[in-house]
């Protein structure tokens, strides 16, 4: 009888595990402030931390600052914002958070110089004391992300003239991939500009991957450091059609996927590159089959080995907020549930530029900007919302 009791235990135990399971809250009120561009980690002692940026626009607002809040595990409740990041009198943007084989907390945010993307200059800071419920992160660290991209002029006149032969792009399209040759040739504007948005990565050998993106040249590179963040070299750049934003998952054989966001011309599709010297060099990007708005998307590795992909499923607009799930590394992604959906013919929110991780009880977080429709008249409603849920919940499918 002790035997079948045991058993029954456990088979009920192991149903409950996998029963479908969602939550999901906002991190604060929605209100008039913009709060864009989120990212979420656990700290090793469960809790969730979430940063994003605060103020009264983007980067033509120099009140902007990096926020944060903290989720103290066993509580239902997100407690009080606090400061994260603050250059006075310049806008601070898009920031990104990571914890290393250290158990250190990293910040990673570009300060906008001259409100305009392209004068981003990258800084981070790391804390070691960032797990007291009662107070923000103590930064033991604090540095500027300073580097001479690898092989940068060359590469983008390689992909400049190949595009320029093979596309007939009109006199327009040639006039701008022609200035696109001469800046990448500037050391000004070669080595400013670039930006975090997504998760930075840790490979076995140490090496920490910092994927960053430019708006002024409309593609990405990968920051390298081989010494725990103390010097910072660059991979070679990902030149391509508006292929922004990057997203890391790392194959079993070593191979590194990089999703990016569509700041291209038609068709709106993820665009993705990949590298197999440990993001040294990437192959030229190339449209997915995953729809893209032009809008930040996410993808990680769960603990299973399946890759989960958060991201707008449309090519407008972004009122719809998809998580899918591979079982075969990003070759065909089998499970998809919305987070976030309204019909297309209804006053539209934009529930966008997620960050995903998984916890280590199993459980999937999502945290993304949340923008209530605008009414008539009204102020813009702002917010950042965290859901939670299981792989269970998502192969379950809409309801």
């Amino acid at each position: 009888m002790r035997i079948l009791a045991s058993c029954w235990l456990l088979s009920a135990g192991l149903a409950f595990a996998q029963a479908p399971f969602y939550e999901a809250a906002l991190v604060f009120p929605a209100e008039k402030w913009h709060n864009h561009a989120s990212c979420i980690v656990e700290a090793p002692n469960g809790d969730l931390l979430v940063t994003w940026y605060h103020g009264s626009g983007e980067r033509n607002a120099d009140d902007v600052i990096v926020e944060g809040a903290r989720k103290v595990k066993g509580e239902k409740q997100w407690r009080p914002r606090f400061l994260m990041a603050d250059t006075p009198g310049f806008p601070d943007a898009n920031p990104a958070l990571f914890i290393d084989s250290k158990q250190r907390l990293w910040l990673l945010w570009p300060v906008i110089l001259a409100n305009e993307w392209h004068t981003a200059l990258m800084k981070y800071r790391i804390s070691s004391d960032y797990q007291r419920a009662d107070r923000p992160p103590a930064w033991q660290w604090n540095d500027t992300m300073l580097f001479v991209p690898r092989d940068f002029a060359a590469e983008t006149a390689r992909a400049v003239d190949e595009y320029l032969r093979t596309a007939q792009p009109s006199p327009e399209a040639a006039k701008y991939a022609a200035q696109l040759k001469e800046h990448a040739a500037d050391k000004y504007f070669s080595r400013m500009g670039w930006m975090t948005r997504a998760h930075p990565l840790a490979l076995p050998s140490g090496r920490i991957l910092v994927p960053l993106y430019s708006d002024g040249f409309s593609f990405s590179l990968m920051a390298i450091s081989d010494d725990g963040g103390e010097t910072w070299t660059t991979s070679k750049p990902i030149v391509g059609l508006g292929n922004i934003q990057p997203s890391m998952a790392r194959r079993n054989d070593g191979t590194l996927v990089a999703y990016m966001r569509d700041n291209g011309p038609p068709p709106k599709r993820l665009h993705v590159s990949t590298s197999g010297d440990d993001g040294i060099t990437w192959t030229a990007p190339r449209d997915t089959e995953i729809p893209n708005p032009g809008s930040g998307a996410e993808v990680t590795r769960l603990r299973n080995g399946h890759w989960a992909l958060v991201y707008n499923d449309l090519e407008r607009s972004r009122y719809s907020l998809a998580i899918s799930i591979s079982d075969d590394e990003g070759k065909t992604w089998k499970w998809t549930r919305h987070l976030e959906r309204e019909p297309g013919n209804a006053p539209a929110g934009s529930y966008h530029y997620p960050s995903i991780i998984q916890s280590r009880d199993g459980l999937l977080h999502v945290s993304y900007s949340y923008f209530l429709p605008q009414q008539p008249g009204a102020e813009p409603r702002k917010s950042i919302k965290h859901a939670a849920f299981n792989l269970e919940w998502v192969k379950q499918g809409d309801r």
